[in-house]
């Protein structure tokens, strides 16, 4: 096989991985995900975030990260024992990896802390999923 063969062989497959991701983020959208970026090892220098794609699915939000080959969510938050510790503005460094208008949520769970970028409406319904309590579901403070 000379290089030229090899060559085309190449771009093939990174064309064919490319559409596969498009398709998967399309797919993700489309099914009512909204733009999230993640961060799970926190770093002062603003560095570790990566974009994706969140869906809610019940109790579970689950998280896709947009350059993935995975087929499956990359991280599922479970709204059980999930608290938002912190609120805060992006930092100048971090901006470059997060939806515009981005608020960072420092979190805690049963994965441990996580910081979570997202824009305001994204905000909005993440807020309202995590306060939300599915019927036959009891809220403690809500008597």
């Amino acid at each position: 096989m000379g290089i030229a063969e090899v060559v085309g062989v190449v771009l093939f497959v990174a064309v064919v991985v490319l559409a596969y991701l498009a398709w998967r983020r399309v797919r993700v959208l489309r099914a009512g995900g909204v733009h999230v970026a993640l961060r799970s090892r926190l770093d002062p220098s603003g560095r570790g975030w990566h974009l994706g794609v969140g869906h809610y699915r019940g109790d579970e939000f689950a998280w896709f990260r947009v350059l993935s080959l995975r087929t499956g969510p990359d991280v599922v938050i479970s709204r059980d024992g999930f608290e938002i510790d912190d609120r805060r503005e992006p930092a100048p460094p971090e901006t470059y990896a997060m939806p515009s208008g981005a608020v960072v949520l420092r979190c805690s769970g049963a994965r441990g802390e996580v910081e979570i970028a997202m824009g305001p409406d994204a905000l909005t319904g993440f807020l309202s999923w995590l306060e939300s309590a599915p019927p036959g579901r009891s809220i403690p403070w809500a008597s």
